[in-house]
């Protein structure tokens, strides 16, 4: 049983990366091969994108990848699901190694995108006490932000309907 559900996963994953590789290929294929980056332009990305704290996040990549892959395989075998975790822990830690290829790529992403000057005043801004302040709260603010959009847009929409309502009862088109 086990080792048909793995192969039907096995063989779904193999598929979609497969497609993934091909999809990514084409868009490659398209795009020019980007210029190199100077080490002094890389490294002011690395210090804007530290001190914005725009990594965060992303240090709970690992730790969700592992969960999702544990709950894969003991769903497919639950009475193994002692010696999965143990796996799965063994591996993940294994992986932690491969996080600095992430950072990498996220400070390749902003010196493309800001100028080396740019970056610099970035940096600098964010090392600031008013930059250390937005850091801290921009995940807050953008939560509260959201929440408060999406009361807006709830307000509005029952509004909207209970116009539109009378609206057309007016006009005899609902009862």
């Amino acid at each position: 049983m086990f080792n048909r559900a793995y192969k039907r996963i096995a063989g779904g994953l193999a598929v979609a990366l497969s497609a993934a590789v091909l999809a990514t290929g084409a868009f490659a294929q398209e795009q020019k091969k980007p210029e190199p980056v100077s080490e002094t332009h890389l490294q002011a990305a690395k210090e804007a994108v530290l001190a914005a704290k725009v990594l965060t996040p992303y240090d709970n990549f690992l730790p969700l990848i592992a969960e999702q892959t544990r709950t894969l395989f003991v769903r497919s075998n639950p009475s193994a699901g002692a010696e999965i975790d143990e796996v799965v822990n063994e591996v993940a830690l294994n992986m932690v190694e491969k996080r600095p290829e992430l950072n990498q790529i996220v400070y390749e992403v902003w010196a493309r995108r800001f100028s080396e000057e740019e970056l610099k005043e970035i940096a600098a801004f964010y090392n600031s006490p008013v930059g250390q302040k937005f850091s801290d709260l921009g995940g807050e603010l953008t939560a509260l932000s959201v929440g408060a959009g999406k009361q807006w847009s709830d307000r509005i929409s029952a509004e909207m309907v209970s116009i539109v309502r009378d609206e057309l009862k007016k006009r005899g088109y609902i009862d």
